[in-house]
């Protein structure tokens, strides 16, 4: 198959991590700040199930990808710049994923506060990189 497509199928599997981590970090925050009522059970159960579609999501993202890039791992000009702040929004990504399955349950109020900075830098890295994404696309 062509870059073509990939450059479509990588443009529409980008959007679902990105989204599912937004809605993860919102739920888990509100439920942060809600503590102590009956609704907070709730917001992180579905916080959790978010952060972990958002941590599958995201690969098929990166492998459409690679699979775009013919396995550039970093490229030059927007290129790099997108794969600069993708790789580490990835790492993150999955790292947190982890982190929620194996520890999220146990945690204490701080160490959930440090999960939301995480989810955020996160956000943050995922949207500098969609950035320089769609600024290769304008390229073209």
């Amino acid at each position: 198959m062509d870059s073509a497509y990939w450059a479509k199928a990588h443009g529409a599997a980008t959007h679902f991590p990105f989204a599912l981590t937004l809605v993860s970090g919102a739920l888990d925050a509100t439920g942060f700040a809600l503590a102590g009522r009956p609704v907070v059970r709730d917001l992180h159960a579905a916080g959790y199930w978010t952060m972990l579609l958002g941590a599958l999501g995201a690969v098929p993202a990166v492998a459409s990808g690679l699979l775009m890039t013919q396995g550039s791992l970093l490229g030059h000009g927007a290129l790099r710049l997108h794969h600069l702040f993708v790789w580490p929004a990835f790492a993150l990504l999955v790292a947190l994923a982890t982190w929620r399955v194996s520890v999220g349950r146990r945690s204490t109020r701080p160490m959930f506060a440090g999960y939301l900075l995480a989810v955020a830098l996160a956000a943050g890295l995922m949207s500098v990189a969609g950035y320089w994404g769609g600024e290769m696309m304008v390229a073209r």
